[in-house]
C-alpha cells in the first residue's frame, strides 16, 4: 500500500538532512530550487494527468495509499518534487568540486546530436504518445538552453545525469516492477518502444533527462540573476 509512497521518502530523506551540512548548504539554495521544481512539475503534471486518462499508462492500486489529485495519486505528484530535489541536491553537491562551467567542441557537437536524435526519434514514433512526448521535449529542451539560453553547463549536466543513471535505474526499476509482483506504474505497450532496462522503458531515460533539465534551467536561471543582482550593488 506504501511501497510508492516510501519510494519518494527515501529518494528524499537523505538529501534533505544533508542539505543543511555547513560545507554544501544546499539549503540556501531553496529560494531558486522550489519556483523551478513547481513549475517544472506543473508542466509535467499537466501531461502526466491527461496521459493516465487516455491509459497511455496508470498507477496500480495495490502500491498507492489511495489519494488522488485529480487523476493522479499523490504519491506520483510528490514525485515531480522528491526526484528533482535529489537531483538537483546532487548537481549542487558535485558542481562544488567540478571546474566552472564552460562551453567545448565536444559538448556542441554531442548537443547536437543529441537533439537529432531525440527529433528524428520523436517523429518516426510520433504515433506513439509517451515515445514521442519523451523525445520531442527533451529535444525542445537541449535547443532552448543550447540556442536560446547559451548555457555553458551543459557538459556538466551530461556527466552528473550519467552519475545519476544508478539509482534512476533503482528507483525506476521499483515503480515498473523490479522485485515486485506487479508494476507500481505501469504502461500502455501500444505507447512505447517496448525496449526496456530491465523493467524500465527506454523512453523513461530521456523523459527524466527532460525532467531535469528543465529544473536546472530555472534553478540556474534564478542563481544567475541573483548572482549578477549581487555584482551590481555598490558598497
Amino acid at each position: 500500500m506504501y511501497t510508492y509512497l516510501l519510494v519518494n521518502f527515501f529518494t528524499i530523506v537523505i538529501p534533505f538532512l544533508f542539505s543543511f551540512h555547513p560545507k554544501l548548504k544546499f539549503y540556501k539554495t531553496w529560494w531558486a530550487f522550489f519556483p523551478a521544481v513547481f513549475l517544472t512539475a506543473m508542466f509535467f503534471l499537466i501531461w502526466d494527468g491527461y496521459y493516465t486518462k487516455l491509459g497511455i499508462w496508470g498507477f496500480n492500486k495495490q502500491y498507492v495509499t489511495g489519494f488522488y489529485f485529480n487523476a493522479l495519486p499523490i504519491e506520483e505528484v510528490l514525485f515531480f518534487f522528491c526526484i528533482p530535489y535529489a537531483c538537483i541536491y546532487t548537481y549542487h553537491c558535485i558542481d562544488l568540486i567540478l571546474k566552472p562551467d564552460s562551453s567545448s567542441k565536444a559538448e556542441t557537437i554531442l548537443t547536437n546530436i543529441l537533439i537529432g536524435l531525440c527529433v528524428l526519434t520523436g517523429f518516426i514514433n510520433i504515433h506513439q504518445a509517451y515515445t514521442a512526448f519523451a523525445f520531442l521535449t527533451l529535444a525542445v529542451l537541449l535547443l532552448i538552453a543550447k540556442y536560446f539560453c547559451r548555457v555553458q553547463w551543459l557538459m556538466k549536466f551530461y556527466m552528473i545525469y550519467g552519475v545519476l543513471m544508478l539509482p534512476f535505474l533503482v528507483v525506476n526499476g521499483i515503480l515498473t516492477g523490479t522485485g515486485l509482483e506487479n508494476p507500481v506504474v505501469w504502461y500502455n505497450n501500444e505507447e512505447i518502444f517496448g525496449f526496456r532496462i530491465l523493467t524500465i522503458p527506454f523512453e523513461d531515460v530521456f523523459y527524466g533527462a527532460a525532467m531535469i533539465l528543465m529544473n536546472l534551467l530555472i534553478y540556474k536561471y534564478l542563481l544567475n540573476k541573483m548572482a549578477l543582482g549581487s555584482d551590481n550593488v555598490r558598497p
